[in-house]
């Protein structure tokens, strides 16, 4: 028994001892597994922001080729942080000794720090010492300060939201509706491809055939997408489809890609509000324009019958007749009543058009339109002051020649009148004369 005891109990050590060794090796397996996603993702980042600072590097002809090395002397490091925030940091030191560094890398981190960057366990010498880690933690909180710290969603609250979730929620709100996508992180969401090409296929539906995609391609999804971003919107192609299409994207690299693409679209909304803008003011001048035209033309049109009309009023060559007098008497009153009242609604119409042109040049902050001269509604009330002034005189002269024609034809008729009793009188005198005569013969 004691033989059989000791076996079992030896039995179970070695079983012990081979679950150990499972557990051991599956540990140093796990830990293997996570140093090796760790360095595929400091690999994957190191070449994304490479990329990302010399996209912005790029506009004053310098790039870094090893990020590590070539930042760690900061003269770069503050020539980036010039290009990003548009100010000016204190003049780098020419030297390149480990002191000089230490200086323009501090003089990078204490301008980050007056942005009120938060630069946790980050040190000039970390990075001067080519620290992989901090280098690239340096970058992605210069890329959030810069690049995504301000991402806003149009329509949101006052709510604090973070720019990390803003900018989901950009994605979400861009390629809802769209097949096959569902954004609901930065990793796994952007594998396949499709919602790079929604995104670029919501703002320029025709750069890309969105129907054709389908989910089994997503190598060919990632690159049309990254091809077409780059070539036909400019925004530099930080990623590699073999970056994404992986089981776990990094979640910093596809984060400072797509916000590229924020950039960018938010960029172009921006110039077509602009645009749009614009072109409302260049509509509201051309209308004003329109308005200046139709006003002159009117003043000019009416100026010129109303000198027309007062020289014909001003016209004394009456007819000398009292019927001839009467036709222009009628004439005259449907000249009031006919020709007059049109004219009148003009110059109404030109005051109106007129106060409306001047409140649009005002709520434009245009500059106040002058009528060229003798064309103001002071020149234009004046000419028909003159007008009205034609017309009573017309109107008194014509009536005085009436009622000299009226009195005419009376005199006349009166002179009729006594010339046919003279006329009769001498018929019946002659009538008896001769009717004496033959009397006297006849005796």
């Amino acid at each position: 028994m004691g033989t059989m005891g000791e076996v079992s109990a030896d039995y179970r050590d070695s079983e012990e001892d081979q679950w150990m060794e499972q557990q051991s090796s599956a540990r140093l397996f796990e830990r293997s597994r996570i140093k090796v996603l760790a360095d595929e993702r400091e690999k994957v980042q190191k070449k994304t922001f490479t990329k990302w600072v010399n996209s912005h590097l790029q506009r004053v002809g310098a790039r870094v080729n090893d990020l590590y090395h070539d930042l760690k002397e900061g003269r770069k490091l503050i020539l980036l942080l010039e290009i990003l925030s548009g100010e000016k940091l204190p003049k780098p030191s020419k030297g390149r000794m480990r002191i000089h560094m230490l200086e323009n890398v501090d003089k990078a981190l204490t301008f980050l720090k007056q942005q009120r960057v938060h630069l946790e366990n980050i040190g000039a010498h970390d990075i001067v010492d080519g620290n992989n880690k901090i280098t690239l933690g340096l970058i992605w909180t210069i890329i959030l300060r810069f690049q995504i710290q301000d991402i806003t969603i149009e329509g949101e609250t006052k709510e604090k939201r973070s720019a990390k979730d803003a900018l989901l929620l950009w994605c979400q709100s861009k390629t809802v509706g769209y097949r096959n996508v569902t954004v609901s992180n930065f990793t796994t969401s952007w594998r396949d491809g499709l919602a790079f090409n929604a995104l670029i296929h919501r703002h320029r539906p025709d750069l890309i055939e969105y129907e054709k995609l389908t989910k089994s391609e997503p190598e060919k999804n990632l690159n049309l997408a990254f091809e077409v971003a780059e070539t036909q919107l400019e925004i530099p192609q930080l990623l590699e489809a073999e970056d994404v299409n992986v089981d776990f994207p990094d979640e910093k690299s596809v984060i400072t890609y797509v916000a590229a693409y924020y950039h960018y679209f938010a960029k172009m909304k921006t110039v077509e509000v602009s645009g749009s803008r614009i072109g409302k003011v260049i509509e509201r001048i051309k209308e004003n324009h329109e308005l200046i035209i139709e006003y002159e033309k009117l003043a000019t049109d009416l100026l010129e019958w109303i000198q027309i009309t007062i020289v014909k009023l001003s016209g004394r060559n009456f007819a000398n007749t009292l019927v001839g007098v009467q036709q222009q008497m009628l004439e005259f009153n449907q000249y009031r009543t006919q020709e007059k009242p049109p004219r009148f609604v003009e110059k109404g119409n030109l005051e109106v058009q007129l106060f409306i042109l001047t409140s649009k040049l005002r709520a434009n902050h245009q500059k106040m339109y002058t009528p060229p001269e003798n064309k103001a509604l002071s020149d234009i009330n004046k000419a028909w002051e003159a007008l009205e002034r034609a017309e009573h005189e017309r109107e008194l002269a014509l009536r005085e020649e009436l009622m000299r024609q009226e009195r005419l034809e009376m005199l006349a008729a009166k002179f009729d009148r006594k010339a046919s009793i003279i006329t009769s009188s001498l018929k019946s005198a002659l009538k008896i004369i001769s009717g004496g005569s033959l009397d006297t013969m006849t005796e």
